[in-house]
């Protein structure tokens, strides 16, 4: 019963034209960057250099090698995953909400099937919604520019400095910060999921989602001692961008970079454990409030 009712929230999930609408706008914000440094990518790399280049000097070869396939989506991740919240929030937002608004609430749960069951069909669904966006990201982020730009070793440009990364030490990196992206935005979709379970329409859950993650984001972002020792440690926020370690390594006393190092895997690892506790909290508030809510009203 449960992949029956499975298959059946996934048609109802990818027959809805506005459901494209993320798949579109994520093929249409990639093409744009990849357009834009292909034609400029010297003005591109000139503004990501700035402030180093008065300590260094850059020959022509190292900019050659700078811009390359693995850079491009390092760049269209860090544009990407902010968007993508609310591309998540316009299919969990309108999980139950949408049936409420529709009416047919009530007739889903005349089926055989508890509601805590039907509430993880509906989370599994949106999930793999999620899952397939970021297919599709990297399908086209990192294979497409890969085509376009090819590949070389990988700049990390850092506050202190700069790092570089071989060639063939990036792919799995791609691997795991996809992977971690994954978490980061299905704790985006349990929020508004929950807040799908509050509504009798769609349009408050996926507002009321964008909110939140408007507010803690530029509180996550202000270097304000008070917010750093109080609140951002305990928003999530503060850790859906630490997929971002994973391209930070380790290096040796020379100052070589080494391969398959991560410099601070404790922390990443931290932080993906809260976005997963964040998950099934907000999860099994949902689902606690959807097994006492009153459907026939």
């Amino acid at each position: 019963m449960f992949w029956q009712l499975l298959t059946i929230e996934l048609k109802k999930i990818f027959k809805r034209p506005r459901t494209y609408i993320a798949f579109g706008a994520i093929l249409v914000i990639v093409f744009l960057i990849q357009i834009a440094i292909k034609y400029d990518g010297k003005s591109y790399f000139d503004l990501l250099l700035n402030n180093l280049s008065g300590s260094f000097e850059f020959d022509d070869d190292f900019k050659h090698k700078f811009i390359n396939g693995y850079l491009i989506c390092f760049v269209i991740l860090n544009t990407l995953l902010i968007q993508m919240p609310l591309l998540v929030a316009l299919v969990a937002g309108d999980a139950i909400a949408g049936e409420a608004n529709m009416g047919t609430l009530r007739l889903s749960l005349t089926k055989p099937v508890s509601r805590t069951e039907y509430m993880i069909v509906k989370f599994v669904a949106s999930f793999i919604y999620t899952i397939a966006l970021l297919v599709l990201m990297a399908i086209f982020a990192l294979l497409g520019s890969m085509f376009i730009f090819g590949t070389n070793d990988m700049v990390v440009l850092r506050s202190e400095g700069i790092e570089l990364i071989k060639q063939s030490d990036v792919l799995w990196r791609y691997l795991a910060a996809f992977g971690y992206a994954a978490i980061a935005l299905t704790t985006v979709s349990a929020i508004a999921f929950l807040f799908s379970v509050l509504a009798e329409n769609s349009i408050g859950p996926i507002i009321a989602t964008m909110s939140i993650v408007l507010v803690f984001t530029i509180l996550s972002q202000m270097n304000i001692p008070f917010y750093d020792d109080t609140i951002k440690p305990y928003l999530f926020t503060t850790h859906t961008v630490a997929w971002k370690g994973f391209f930070y390594v380790k290096a040796d006393a020379s100052g070589t970079t080494i391969n398959g190092s991560i410099e601070n895997l404790p922390a990443i690892m931290r932080s993906l454990g809260i976005l997963v506790m964040y998950i099934f909290v907000f999860f099994g508030i949902a689902t606690w409030i959807f097994n006492k809510k009153d459907i026939l009203t």
